[in-house]
């Protein structure tokens, strides 16, 4: 973002990294950024502009004029310890929030104004939030305020805010203590106010009452044409606005020649106008108040630099006038609530109103996608195509349809990650109510150079994306069939409590064949109880199976499928049920299908069909009380199960919380660090960074209580020893560090058997972690080797990932090896690698991008 009425270049020690832009609690978008001498204009407006309570509330006295001195002195600060943040918009400087540090102390007295007209959008509280992180970065850690007893409005700031408050009244003035410390239920009022704000910000996109087709036209078969036959045709509730300079109508609506001409407020433009032209019409709708743009219109980052400094320059004036972006590059928007019934899409098929959400980072798939949910009868809340992803994302999206009533499940075609921590962070809260299914393409190289050159989605590591899905409870799956086999499953039958899958059928070879994919998939089919057998003989036929699989014989009736049915969904070893029917001669389809709906819908279990010739059956499947997905394949029916199992597990596990881990010091590892920068500060040091000596490493383990042995105290009890192993952490550009754990020799160097996570890493997380290898059975005491206290490794793993948080110095940490005993684990080797870095803010920040 550029310094918006400030020098070029800015004055000495600008912290260019304090400019952001945020939501207001309106949606709308403002501009942050430190204040520069040049703002004393700006200022002196503002004085000018706030009404005699404001400046009464500000100054404590009705003084409204300001000397030339006084307003060189609050425009020109150090920027350490004087500092002052003002707020811009629609590019007018509307409030200002200053800390002065009293004396040499860790305190500072804070002052805001904020216009007017300007309150109560919650500006005082975001510029709050962001002056407190820049205080603390600077050694701050104690804000003073002293408040007018009847300035209601900025006490409700400071006592909304999250802080530890204290407040101590004196002759009508109430002074005002805040310690900035990143304290849990500030981090929560954070992530409650940012989520609020994304929310009403997509709202202004999903449920606009008018919408202006800019580029509509009156041939059929453009993208223009289509966009207002789609929206037509879709029953729009609000206005509809044609934009074409050459035409009186568009499919019989009057039409404007420009977003000026319009005849009333636009809430929603949807833009398909050459590249070239885009960037006027996006000044234009500031201009007149648009709250959201759809840029449809390709042309930008996909296309090379030159598009991509367009497309930079497109947000920038969008954000400017306070509007949110979808796009550029993007096939639009759909909405299907009562309320709203919007298609601004030039999708050929309608989608049928449901209670699925997609978000789809590619256009011409969302056609596709669109059309194989109708087919699949599944359906749609919402659907947005996101395109280049300029400014709206999917962590927008995941929070507004999280908020949506009328949403149930999540579903999401990504081709790479905006801000891979932050969806990290909102997905790990809504998955635990809300599932949430993915499909992440680019896996493979060539795929990541097809995802870039049509979208400008920039590939991530695929191990990385697995662990971050992993950790936050998302579903991923690897095609497009799989995302809605898995949503037909999630979206009518409920969660399975386990692994445990009962296959009924009428034929031997499918419920080998589904037992088979159950087994390689991770799921059990268990052998059943003697009991359940016995039940199941009473109403089968005497030649039937019923040991699991269960078959029920070709001559099976609807009524035998029926009572088979009850009496698995009634045994407590069974979590699921695939029922699978061959049409014999003598029973029809339709009916057993009839009878499978009807128990399946009375069941707290879920129940899935492979029927195979399916013909009416289907529609028999779907017309119960409660949906039965059917799959073409037995496979493809233990497929779903084995995808939607260990999301059920996560979703009933309890939340891990932050591991309290003993013996560490932070403050001591960050001061060897910074010595060990300090020595080397004479010395170039590349962004490789440096290697620490051992002794130094020695020190720094030992401040997180890793000890670290001598490397030759080699195993010397009888009987084999115990297999090495790895910690470590890696530090990824887009994903930030990560905690790596691998068994050493053959199953890391040539199997490539390694596990990753994302920090931070609980206790729990970290248990999962060293037993998830596929080589992990070797730590279970392997050919006479004692077992590994596994425990003991989850809490050195626990370690190494506390330091990966306290430490944005350490660019990579190997502990090899780290040998594991029944008790405990021993350290006998370890390398530490440091670069110089511009710590992150100890205090979160709402900010867009």
């Amino acid at each position: 973002m550029s310094v918006p009425a400030g020098p070029v270049p800015p004055p000495a020690g600008y912290p260019r990294e304090l400019e952001a832009e945020v939501l207001l609690t309106d949606g709308r978008v403002a501009a942050l950024r430190p204040i520069v001498p040049s703002d004393a204009p700006a200022l002196l407006r503002l004085a000018g502009q706030l009404s005699d309570e404001a400046v009464y509330f500000r100054f404590f006295s009705p003084r409204r004029e300001l000397s030339e001195a006084e307003l060189a002195h609050l425009a020109t600060v150090d920027y350490r310890d004087r500092l002052a943040l003002v707020a811009l918009v629609e590019g007018e400087l509307v409030a200002v929030a200053r800390y002065e540090r009293l004396g040499e102390s860790e305190d500072a007295e804070v002052a805001f104004t904020v216009r007017d007209d300007q309150q109560r959008r919650g500006l005082g509280t975001v510029l709050l939030e962001h002056l407190a992180s820049a205080a603390l970065a600077r050694s701050v850690r104690t804000f003073v305020a002293d408040t007018l007893a009847e300035n209601s409005r900025m006490l409700g700031v400071f006592r909304s805010a999250g802080f530890v408050e204290s407040a101590r009244y004196d002759a009508g003035v109430i002074r005002v203590t805040l310690q900035l410390e990143p304290a849990p239920a500030y981090l929560e009022k954070v992530d409650e106010r940012d989520r609020a704000a994304a929310v009403r910000s997509i709202s202004s996109l999903l449920e606009p009452s008018s919408v202006a087709i800019v580029g509509a036209s009156t041939r059929p078969g453009t993208i223009g044409h289509e966009l207002v036959r789609n929206v037509l045709s879709g029953g729009f509730t609000g206005s509809l606005y044609p934009v074409n300079p050459n035409a009186a109508e568009v499919l019989g609506v009057p039409a404007y020649p420009s977003v000026s001409a319009l005849p009333g407020p636009v809430d929603l433009a949807v833009i398909a106008v050459p590249a070239g032209a885009v960037a006027g019409v996006v000044e234009e709708c500031g201009r007149v108040g648009c709250r959201g743009l759809v840029v449809v219109s390709a042309g930008f980052a996909e296309m090379g630099p030159e598009g991509a400094a367009a497309e930079r320059e497109l947000v920038s004036v969008a954000a400017g006038a306070g509007m949110r972006l979808v796009g550029p590059n993007c096939m639009g928007l759909i909405n299907t609530a009562p309320h709203v019934r919007l298609n601004a899409t030039f999708a050929p098929v309608a989608p049928v109103p449901g209670r699925i959400a997609f978000s789809s980072q590619s256009g011409g798939l969302g056609v596709a996608i669109l059309d194989e949910a109708t087919r699949r009868g599944l359906g749609i809340s919402s659907f947005v195509s996101v395109g280049n992803k300029a400014d709206v994302s999917g962590n927008d999206l995941i929070r507004y349809f999280d908020a949506d009533p009328g949403t149930d499940l999540i579903l999401l075609y990504l081709e790479s990650f905006g801000n891979p921590r932050h969806f990290s962070r909102i997905a790990r809260r809504v998955a635990r109510h809300k599932p949430i299914v993915a499909v992440k393409s680019g896996r493979s190289r060539s795929g990541s150079r097809g995802a870039s050159s049509h979208t400008a989605a920039s590939s991530s590591p695929d191990p990385v994306v697995d662990a971050l899905f992993r950790q936050a409870g998302v579903i991923r799956v690897e095609t497009l069939e799989e995302l809605f086999d898995v949503a037909e499953l999630l979206s009518h039958q409920p969660l399975p409590a386990g692994g445990r899958v009962a296959v009924l059928g009428n034929a031997g070879g499918p419920g080998v064949l589904a037992a088979d994919a159950c087994e390689g998939l991770g799921l059990e089919v268990p052998l059943l109880s003697e009991a359940t057998q016995q039940r199941l003989r009473e109403v089968l036929s005497p030649e039937a199976g019923v040991r699991n699989p269960v078959d029920c014989v070709a001559s099976a009736t609807a009524q035998e499928y029926r009572l088979a049915l009850e009496i698995l969904l009634r045994d407590d070893g069974i979590d699921a049920v695939i029922v699978i029917f061959t049409p014999p001669l003598v029973t029809e389809g339709e009916d057993v299908a009839a009878a499978v709906a009807e128990v399946a819908a009375a069941s707290a279990k879920p129940v899935v069909a492979n029927f195979l010739a399916a013909g009416r059956a289907v529609e028999a499947l779907r017309a119960g009380e409660r949906r039965v997905p059917w799959f073409a394949y037995p496979e493809s029916a233990a497929r779903a199960l084995s995808l939607v199992v260990p999301y059920a597990r996560w979703r009933a596990t309890p939340e891990p919380g932050r591991t309290e881990l003993e013996g560490t010091d932070a403050v001591r590892a960050r001061r060897l660090l910074g010595e060990t920068l300090e020595e080397a500060a004479e010395r170039p040091i590349d962004g490789e960074g440096q290697w620490l000596p051992s002794a130094r490493v020695q020190e720094v383990l030992a401040a997180y209580s890793i000890e670290l042995e001598d490397g030759r105290a080699a195993w010397n009890r009888e009987g084999p020893p115990p297999p090495e192993t790895i910690v470590g952490l890696a530090d990824d550009p887009s994903f930030g560090p990560l905690v790596t754990f691998s068994i050493a020799g053959i199953p890391s160097d040539v199997l490539d058997d390694r596990a990753l996570s994302l920090v931070p890493v609980s206790f729990e997380e970290a248990r999962s972690l060293v037993t998830s290898l596929r080589s992990s059975r070797l730590l279970e005491g392997y050919r006479g080797s004692p077992p590994a206290d596994l425990d003991a490794l989850a809490d050195l793993v626990c370690r190494v990932g506390a330091m990966a948080e306290d430490l944005p110095e350490l660019l990579e940490l190997e502990l090899c090896p780290v040998v594991s005993t029944g008790r405990g684990c021993h350290v006998l080797g370890a390398r530490m690698r440091v670069v110089a870095v511009r710590p992150e803010p100890e205090l979160r920040r709402r900010r867009l991008r």
